[in-house]
């Protein structure tokens, strides 16, 4: 009920009986309509980009939190692995006092970023890098929702069957990303700083360890989603 809700509210009455055979035949709603609510702004949505979803409106807000907290200057923020750039362009619109950048490996994800840029007024700088080789600055934020599904871990098939794999699986139990995040993220933050992810839920023990062995001086906090599951690692680092 829910979905045909979705239909019915961005679909027009000669497209919604297609809709509905494809929501039938297992296609995500988002993808039919084209589009995704996410933290009260409205992001195109294809088969190039994953979904956005709850937990990284969360992710979100516990960030900009945090970033009010720590900061009483203008930031600059990295968002790795944009995606659809519904992170960045989103921190772009509440953190008035910030300068926000996203890399992707996707060309064509990068594409729909800069259109739902361009259409949420955002000043987003979107650039290709595959992870830091094209990063040349420092940023006091960096943030990420990284690919981080094991290659043998079931998932739903509506997730399987649809969005890019790339952005959803990782080697090394679903560990690949963060670690070759950390290992190299220092050369990227200024002083004072702030590292956000979005992790599976039954990984945050080995990802705070990581933190500690590549930023050991850090503190490190694990946070819990809406569902009360591990979902969130905060790192902040004042060298």
């Amino acid at each position: 009920m829910k979905d045909y809700e979705y239909l019915k509210k961005y679909l027009d009455s000669s497209k919604l009986e297609g809709g509905l055979e494809l929501l039938k035949k297992g296609i995500p709603v988002q993808y039919i309509v084209g589009n995704v609510d996410f933290y009260g702004l409205n992001f195109l949505v294809n088969y190039n980009v994953l979904i956005p979803r709850f937990e990284t409106e969360q992710l979100v807000e516990k960030t900009i939190d945090y970033a009010l907290e720590y900061f009483d200057k203008e930031i600059d923020i990295l968002d790795i692995g944009t995606g659809s750039g519904c992170i960045a362009i989103t921190l772009d619109k509440n953190l008035e006092n910030s300068k926000v950048e996203a890399l992707d490996i996707s060309k064509a994800a990068l594409e729909l970023a800069k259109e739902n840029g361009k259409n949420n007024h955002s000043n987003v700088n979107f650039f290709y890098s595959d992870l830091f080789s094209n990063v040349n600055k420092k940023y006091d934020l960096i943030i990420s929702n990284p690919p981080y599904i094991a290659h043998n871990e079931p998932i739903m098939d509506i997730v399987k069957n649809n969005e890019p794999n790339i952005a959803l699986y990782a080697d090394n139990n679903g560990l690949y990303y963060y670690e070759e995040i950390l290992k190299n993220i220092c050369n990227y933050l200024k002083q004072k700083s702030i590292i956000c992810f979005e992790i599976g839920e039954s990984q945050g023990k080995k990802i705070k360890e990581l933190v500690k062995n590549y930023i050991p001086n850090s503190k490190v906090r694990l946070e819990k989603d809406l569902q009360n599951r591990d979902r969130f690692i905060f790192v902040f680092i004042d060298k």
